[in-house]
């Protein structure tokens, strides 16, 4: 019997509407050791579906098209080191948006967009606050 889903997949996954999904699955795969899966192709040349594996989770995206405008995206991703990754992110061509900080919470948080239009917050949880 089919399953429902593909395997190992998980039952949710984000689905995010980009103008460059491909410089987004080209930085997640550089950035975060990101596993691409299934890409399909419009008659456009641009990715219509694509999905790409980052630890447990699937990402989804497609390109924008008349009609389905590329849309704002937020990812929180937890990393051991976010210093480094923060720095990483920044060498592969990221835009700062907030260098990591410790707040009144555990965790140390900085966030950075990627070339496809991504904005990841990257935090690793210290001691308690």
């Amino acid at each position: 019997m089919t399953s429902y889903k593909p395997e190992a997949y998980p039952d949710i996954s984000p689905y995010m509407v980009l103008d460059d999904p491909e410089a987004a699955m080209r930085f997640i795969e550089a950035m975060f050791g990101g596993q691409r899966l299934r890409v399909f192709m419009g008659d456009d040349g641009r990715i219509q579906h694509g999905e790409i594996r980052i630890g447990a989770a699937v990402l989804m995206m497609g390109a924008s098209v008349p009609g389905w405008p590329a849309q704002a995206v937020n990812l929180h991703y937890y990393v051991p080191d976010v210093d480094s990754a923060y720095a990483r992110a920044l060498q592969l061509g990221a835009q700062a948006v907030q260098e990591p900080a410790r707040k009144d919470e555990p965790d140390k948080r900085g966030g950075f967009q990627d070339p496809g239009g991504i904005v990841w917050w990257v935090s690793t949880q210290m001691e308690e606050a």
